[in-house]
């Protein structure tokens, strides 16, 4: 996610000490002046404002705050406020307006859209397909909007050189930092358990009827999938069509290793095929290169010396199993690296994890953990999760921390009732790459079945942002665009094939 995904929060794993050193939360003060205002729930506040594109035109926006109970179920519970903006379409149309629902938990649209700035091409050029359709609405996330409440963890963290990592370290680091976290936020007056995805969803309604839509259309990509599937989930008739790309359904949180590795496998199959790599495989290719490097550092952990690169000094890292299984999913680096750990060449990846063992002040979204372990998953997929055969090679990486501080975070467990899947008439089309590692494709192809009027878009060779390079195939982003105008998905072909990435040679000469 994601989760640990894709989420921002998942840098936080990969920096976290055992001795974490708290400094100071972060928020956006603004808060307690709406809490003090006389704004009620369900108001708006709007401002105009314009933003130039990448070719020079101006584009006019609102941008606005909608006023929503911080936790629903507490009849006394403070107000906060949640940012938002509207692009009104370029002519009027029948079609429902596109809400933009952003990834993370923790990312923003509105970052790109402050008054006066120079929109990125990707972004402005994004506005311009969608608001051809109907008008463009962009959401925060509760607890991620600068025109509410941003809540941040400020720390400082450090991991030792001496010993290789562990899961066990990871979890015991983590926990420390959620109960000062929490504690920390208990005490400045939040209330955390407003802060989960069934709120979130409650958000985006609530954002509908300020606004006077009576339907909207869902746009969203990895954890705005998710949370997309949580307003259809709630509230099913106001949903028109929705358009998901990294698809992440309720119960998928955690992504299952067995599914993530099979999108390593087939990133695999085209490296074994590329002319760079094949003087370096072994019979048995990358898989025999995997386990080998594997059970060498299960044997016996490693020794690396390595120049610091600020200090000049000579360090000594101790590196083991875990911290291959952490940096298995290096994606388009995976191979070449596993070759050079597998032909003892460690000096490259051990100046890594000295890097990323050092020092560090990080600034982290604590709106990560709070949705991702009320979604949790259900007693069946933990179970799933923790028997996986991948994590042989992928460890528990992506979800045992959350799992195991899930008691720690105030937010309410949804439950499981929440989390299954129900038959679902409204149409939607996934987008899913079967190269993706963060939202594999299986989450896809499992829910898909449930949406009666559903159609999947399979692009092969292509990841995590795979929707993204679909605009570079006209006929196909035409095609869904006109789905997204008239919820037609006749043109949409069932895949498309992207040429295969390159992958980073290795850059040592093999001996022996």
């Amino acid at each position: 996610m994601l989760t640990m995904k894709t989420t921002l929060f998942i840098l936080l794993i990969l920096v976290l000490s055992v001795r974490p050193m708290t400094l100071a939360p972060q928020t956006n003060l603004r808060s307690s002046d709406v809490a003090k205002s006389a704004h009620k729930p369900g108001d708006i506040i709007i401002e105009k404002a314009t933003i130039t594109t990448h070719n020079g035109q101006t584009i006019r926006l609102d941008l606005g705050t909608l006023f929503v109970p911080e936790n629903r179920r507490d009849a006394k519970s403070r107000i906060i406020g949640v940012g938002f903006a509207r692009v009104p379409a370029l002519h009027p149309t029948n079609a429902p307006p596109t809400f933009h629902l952003p990834g993370g938990p923790g990312g923003s649209f509105l970052n790109g859209l402050k008054p006066g700035d120079n929109g990125k091409k990707s972004l402005s050029a994004y506005i311009e397909y969608y608001r051809s359709i109907s008008d463009v609405v962009f959401i925060d996330q509760r607890g991620a909007s600068e025109r509410g409440d941003v809540l941040k963890w400020k720390y400082q963290t450090e991991y030792p050189l001496d010993r290789p990592m562990t899961i066990e370290q990871e979890v015991s680091a983590f926990s420390s930092f959620s109960q000062q976290a929490v504690a920390e936020y208990a005490h400045r007056g939040f209330d955390l358990r407003g802060y989960d995805i069934k709120e979130c969803a409650e958000d985006v309604n609530d954002l509908r009827k300020a606004l006077g839509y009576r339907q909207i259309t869902l746009i969203g990509q990895s954890f705005g999938s998710q949370w997309s599937f949580a307003v259809m989930r709630l509230h099913p008739e106001i949903v028109a069509r929705a358009l998901l790309s990294g698809v992440e359904p309720l119960d998928c949180g955690y992504d299952m290793p067995s599914h993530v590795f099979a999108a390593v496998q087939r990133m695999w199959y085209e490296a074994e095929k590329d002319p760079h790599f094949k003087p370096y495989l072994p019979p048995g290719g990358l898989m025999v290169v995997a386990r080998e490097v594997l059970h060498r550092l299960e044997r016996r952990p490693l020794l690396v010396t390595v120049k610091n690169a600020k200090t000049n000094a000579l360090t000594t890292v101790t590196l083991g199993a875990e911290d291959v299984r952490r940096m298995f999913l290096s994606e388009l680096k995976g191979p070449a690296l596993l070759l050079s750990l597998y032909y003892e060449h460690y000096e490259e990846w051990a100046q890594s994890v000295m890097d990323s063992r050092s020092r560090h002040e990080t600034d982290e979204l604590i709106i990560g953990p709070l949705i991702d372990t009320s979604l949790g998953v259900s007693s069946r997929r933990a179970y799933l999760l923790e028997t996986d055969p991948a994590t042989e090679f992928l460890g528990q990486w992506d979800f045992k921390s959350y799992m195991a501080t899930a008691d720690v975070w105030p937010t309410t467990d949804v439950g499981d009732e929440f989390r299954q899947e129900v038959v679902n008439q409204i149409p939607v089309v996934f987008v899913e790459g079967d190269w993706d590692t963060s939202t594999p494709i299986e989450n896809t192809l499992s829910v898909a079945p449930f949406f009666r009027n559903g159609h999947v878009l399979i692009v092969e060779h292509g990841r995590h942002s795979a929707m993204k390079k679909i605009e570079d195939a006209p006929e196909i982003f035409k095609a869904l665009l006109e789905f997204v105008r008239t919820g037609v998905a006749d043109k949409i072909p069932n895949r498309i094939s992207l040429p295969v990435p390159l992958f980073d040679p290795p850059t040592f000469a093999r001996t022996g």
